[in-house]
């Protein structure tokens, strides 16, 4: 039985003999050429047999690498997937055919210099699709092959987490404007863990060390709101510790909608225009209301333009008016919220006159309106006792449980132990935020002017799971 390892080695043996025979001796049928079909399914990536130049030469002079396959290939998106350093001016012509990859150099190579060509996830199989994974090819057009190594991991400073869709990059120069002026000297990517390592650099030469979002292909940061990393000091391939970047994004500011220049369909606006009710969403669960929430009002189809709160009573189960609640409106005028110490499972009312409110469209309530709602119990909540080993309160640590991308609760430590007769049951990440000017927020780095760096936050592996009517006491050690 043929195998596929006695194909690739008859393969290998033929390929070698077409790439060394001269142009005159392979001639082009009019057949057209396929792939073998029919077998045992392939699941194997393709493997480099023979190239030329050989991978890792000296002394390249030419315009033109030839890299030769065990089996039919394509490549995918190289455009977007090959990286290249020292990066070119001018990017190569890359193309494919049967087991051939052929690359035409457009730019002027530098005297000297060891290339590396990564293709990423860009080659792969024709039959199955089969991705020969991180192949890199290199060669240098002086007498030795640099073989210096930079390494490091890059982690998202916000959350603790990594993103493999940013690069590190490397540069010759400090100035500000480099990073969004200049293309880097050399480029890698990150991995699923957020490390890189770039390969055949020059020793004894210093480089200044960013990760950054691609651009266009550019990799240049030209925008503040995606995520950039920065290492103060220069580094060098005579370094033997990788080095730890910390990424951060500022947030995007958004600017807010006017009813008045956000476009409509001449039928919606006909329908707004006929509609003289007054409408408002509340954030009521079903008719309950958190414990540990105020109750708010959102008006989404215009802002609010008057309102008057000594129109609206607040009453208890027993229709007493209720005392020491505030009723206050946000500075978008869309946004009422009554803040309360509920008490659990009981009963409210709200008796809203109709002039309570007008938009800026003129509309009111058409008659005057009740609110019936009931607080949740308080076992539909759990209490939680979390008790911090090793947690060093000289560096303003402030508790972050998240759920997905979203901090949901911050605690500001006092003590090393947070306490919480409720807490709304689910499952939460837990992390510690470093809070360097202790405002209570995440602060993001600058890099422009003051090279300051992000603040930090440290996740922990354990996650926090609070069950309903449940006393959840967990010892964390950092």
């Amino acid at each position: 039985m043929i195998t596929r390892l006695h194909t690739r080695s008859l393969l290998s043996a033929l390929a070698l003999l077409l790439l060394l025979a001269p142009q005159w001796m392979v001639q082009t049928g009019c057949a057209n050429m396929a792939p073998p079909l029919g077998g045992a399914k392939d699941s194997l990536p393709p493997v480099l047999i023979a190239a030329r130049p050989a991978d890792s030469s000296t002394n390249f002079t030419g315009e033109k690498i030839t890299l030769v396959f065990d089996e039919f290939v394509q490549l995918d998106n190289v455009t977007q997937n090959l990286l290249i350093s020292p990066s070119p001016k001018t990017p190569p012509q890359v193309e494919s055919k049967l087991r051939t990859v052929t690359i035409t150099i457009k730019d002027t190579l530098e005297p000297n210099t060891t290339y590396t060509y990564d293709f990423g996830n860009s080659i792969k199989d024709v039959n199955e699709s089969n991705v020969m994974k991180n192949f890199r090819y290199a060669f240098s057009t002086g007498p030795t092959l640099d073989d210096g190594i930079i390494s490091g991991q890059v982690i998202l400073a916000e959350n603790g987490k990594s993103d493999s869709t940013l690069f590190a990059v490397l540069h010759l120069k400090n100035e500000d404007s480099t990073v969004y002026k200049d293309m880097p000297r050399y480029v890698t990517r990150l991995d699923s863990k957020g490390q890189f390592q770039f390969h055949n650099l020059p020793r004894n030469i210093q480089y200044y060390l960013y990760a950054l979002k691609d651009e266009g292909g550019q990799r240049r940061y030209m925008d503040s709101t995606k995520l950039f990393a920065f290492k103060e000091e220069p580094v060098s391939a005579n370094d033997t510790t990788g080095f730890l970047l910390y990424a951060y994004a500022k947030k995007r500011i958004e600017k807010p909608s006017s009813s008045s220049t956000r476009p409509t369909s001449a039928k919606a606006a006909a329908a707004a225009a006929a509609d003289k009710r007054l409408r408002f969403e509340t954030n009521l669960d079903n008719g309950e209301q958190d414990l540990l929430k105020p109750l708010t009002f959102t008006f989404k189809v215009a802002p609010l333009k008057e309102f008057d709160s000594s129109k609206i009573q607040f009453l208890d189960d027993k229709f007493n008016p209720i005392k020491g609640y505030t009723i206050t409106k946000d500075t978008s005028n869309t946004k009422l919220t009554l803040q309360y110490n509920w008490t659990e499972n009981s009963k409210y009312y709200l008796l809203v006159d109709k002039t309570f409110a007008t938009d800026t469209s003129g509309r009111q309530l058409l008659k005057n309106d009740t609110l019936t709602f009931s607080s949740k119990k308080a076992s539909t909540y759990g209490m939680v006792r979390l008790r911090f080993l090793n947690l060093d309160l000289t560096k303003n640590p402030v508790l972050q449980l998240a759920q997905g991308d979203n901090v949901v609760y911050s605690h500001i430590f006092t003590s090393k132990e947070f306490y919480a007769k409720l807490f709304v049951p689910g499952e939460y990440e837990m992390r510690i935020l470093y809070d360097d000017n202790k405002n209570g927020l995440w602060d993001p780095g600058n890099y422009f002017g003051t090279r300051r760096q992000p603040e930090l936050v440290k996740p922990i592996v354990r996650k926090l799971n609070v069950k309903a009517n449940w006393d959840n006491e967990i010892d964390v050690n950092l």
